[in-house]
């Protein structure tokens, strides 16, 4: 019974909480990004405003087929969120991560736009990118602690990052390429706003562009929870250094964003395959050895 207590609160915690702290994220991200450049910045706040003025634009709700993609797409970003800090299945979660694109890339091939749809083209090439790391990390999480639950990973008596270095680099990358925002946007420059690639977004409807922002913070959460499920070993302390590690990662990818320019799909895609061959895959042999 206590078990279940405690899903049902972290699924509901989720559920309320990820939004706002992606959200306040997302807008410290913006200031420190404004500050690198120079400039004063909007208000950390400003990502909530936004939202509200995306959903005040009704026009056009409800007439396009790309907006019932839209809403899979968030919904499958929160049922990976939940499954995760419910304490669920890694797999699972990642399963769940990688569906929520594939109906964010359904809902813009069916806009109909050929912007849209050079966007969806790159979107793909970005999953083919990340694909392999992502799945290498569920499985050295698996192998070094013996399952692969969150609740289980999270009570390890040591803390994964150092067995498992190789694939927390690789997974470093594979959350830049990831991000709404990152490096890796390939020929196309990010939106101020956070989202994904301009073209992939550009037959949207307001309240549909506000569906995919409000997205975005949930996975934000998400890629930042597995960031500390690394740094966990049932201490406080280990939790403590998990929250550390995340918001470092957080605004490390911010810096990096501000300091590279973007990259051909080519490159990014050669690049997170090598990271995957090298990292990825001699870090499970070793765990596998060792072990």
């Amino acid at each position: 019974m206590m078990m279940i207590l405690k899903i049902v609160i972290s699924a509901v915690a989720y559920l309320v909480l990820a939004p706002l702290i992606g959200g306040f994220l997302t807008g410290l991200g913006r200031r420190f990004s404004a500050n690198l450049q120079g400039k004063k910045g909007a208000s950390a706040l400003q990502p909530f405003r936004d939202v509200k003025k995306m959903r005040s634009k009704k026009k056009g709700e409800g007439k396009y087929l790309h907006d019932y993609y839209v809403k899979a797409f968030l919904f499958f970003e929160i049922v990976s969120g939940v499954v995760f800090f419910a304490g669920g299945n890694l797999l699972f979660v990642i399963l769940a991560l990688v569906a929520a694109d594939v109906f964010l890339v359904v809902a813009a091939y069916v806009s109909g736009a050929t912007s849209a749809r050079m966007g969806a083209d790159y979107e793909l090439m970005r999953m083919m990118a990340y694909c392999p790391m992502i799945l290498f990390t569920a499985a050295g999480f698996s192998l070094y602690c013996g399952s692969m639950d969150v609740r289980d990973i999270m009570i390890g008596s040591s803390m994964p990052v150092l067995p498992l270095i190789g694939i927390f680099a690789g997974f470093l990358l594979i959350y830049a390429i990831k991000s709404r925002t990152s490096p890796f946007d390939f020929s196309f420059s990010s939106d101020p706003a956070g989202r994904r690639i301009k073209g992939l977004t550009s037959e949207f409807s307001g309240r549909a562009l506000a569906v995919i922002e409000l997205a975005g913070w949930y996975e934000t959460i998400l890629l930042l929870g597995i960031v500390f499920l690394f740094f966990s070993n049932g201490t406080i302390w280990g939790y403590a250094a998990g929250v550390v590690a995340a918001l470092l990662v957080y605004f490390l990818r911010v810096f990096v964003n501000n300091c590279s320019a973007s990259t051909k799909w080519d490159f990014v895609v050669k690049t997170a395959w090598g990271a995957a061959a090298v990292t990825g895959a001699v870090n499970l042999f070793m765990l596998y050895v060792m072990i």
